[in-house]
């Protein structure tokens, strides 16, 4: 599964930690950079994750790293990547400073998105191929359940109270309310055409659920798991076709909540307290995925069919730097 390295041109110094070249050089002439992330994405066409610094733009490396790479998750603790290797059916486990293989966990056919529990020790993977869920140990690195889905499970995520985890249904229009206890299918609830995506807010009171074909996003009150706004995405210079809502994000604060529109090239602006779409900003071609910097002061954006990244400034709502990394960048990652 693994593949020789390849280090590319501006990996000339493996012993720094990253960032810290651009900072040395910046000290050297007496400016303090405003942010220091490091950015990953998966490349799905080039096998492999890339690693971006996000003051300069400047791509640091790129590993290979398995067939058809698309999912990927910083660790709870920050020292390990996790990846979807949808092709080779596994998670992929990187160290985050070398970018070495750290592990692997089977989990059956076809991963795409994949969540991780708040404490760090199981992983929920959806199975495109197998219509289910599987649930990993990753200490062990043993499956302890599959849970059936529905046709094409896509979105999984974890409510921050380690209770629930949600998983939607592509094929089937539904989420699947999933106790963690019990590893059991609570409740289906319906949502709009092909649901993408699931993110709960980081109070865990609502749980946010992207329809690609349905160009939608509909908020549900966690507690009684009942929606209780749907927006509807609409460009006016955009065929509604070209609207697909995928990736999700929401601050901390619950001000602002973010969701890219795939073909559409855009990501749109939520007023999380009103629940209302306030602007679209134009991105790359094909936004698929979206991360936050650790300050959530910016936006990163994977935009596959442009084959770059977008970095946008959330107190403009503007790209303010558009970064090539390889081929069909997917999911994005982003750390310290």
């Amino acid at each position: 599964m693994f593949h020789k390295k390849r280090l590319y041109p501006l990996q000339q110094l493996p012993a720094l930690r990253p960032g810290t070249l651009a900072l040395c050089l910046l000290a050297q002439v007496g400016v303090t950079p405003a942010y220091a992330d490091t950015v990953y994405a998966t490349l799905e066409k080039d096998n492999a994750v890339v690693e971006v610094d996000g003051t300069t733009g400047a791509v640091r490396r790129t590993v290979q790293v398995g067939n058809r790479p698309r999912g990927i998750l910083a660790g709870p603790n920050g020292n390990r990547l996790f990846v979807a290797s949808s092709r080779d059916n596994a998670i992929v486990a990187l160290d985050a400073g070398t970018l070495e293989p750290a592990g692997l966990w089977l989990v059956d056919k076809d991963p795409k998105t994949f969540a991780i529990d708040p404490t760090g020790h199981r992983l929920f993977a959806s199975n495109d191929d197998d219509n289910q869920m599987t649930v990993v140990d990753l200490d062990s690195r043993q499956v302890l359940k599959r849970v059936a889905i529905g046709k094409e499970p896509e979105g999984v995520s974890v409510s921050p109270d380690g209770h629930w985890i949600i998983s939607t249904s592509e094929a089937d229009n539904i989420a699947i309310w999933i106790d963690t206890e019990s590893l059991e299918a609570v409740e289906r609830t319906p949502v709009d055409p092909r649901p993408r995506y699931s993110r709960f807010t980081d109070d865990g009171e609502q749980l946010w659920i992207s329809s690609h074909d349905g160009q939608s996003l509909t908020i549900f009150d966690t507690a009684t798991k009942r929606p209780v706004k749907k927006l509807k995405f609409k460009i006016p210079e955009v065929a509604g076709s070209e609207i697909g809502a995928v990736g999700i994000r929401i601050d901390r604060d619950r001000r602002y909540g973010y969701v890219a529109l795939g073909r559409a090239d855009r990501v749109a602006v939520i007023d999380a307290r009103k629940l209302e779409v306030i602007r679209y900003i134009p991105v790359g071609r094909r936004v698929w995925n979206l991360e936050f910097s650790p300050d959530q002061k910016r936006l990163y954006t994977a935009n596959g069919l442009s084959n770059d990244l977008s970095v946008i400034d959330l107190s403009t709502f503007a790209v303010m730097k558009t970064i090539p990394v390889g081929n069909r960048p997917w999911g994005i990652a982003v750390l310290p």
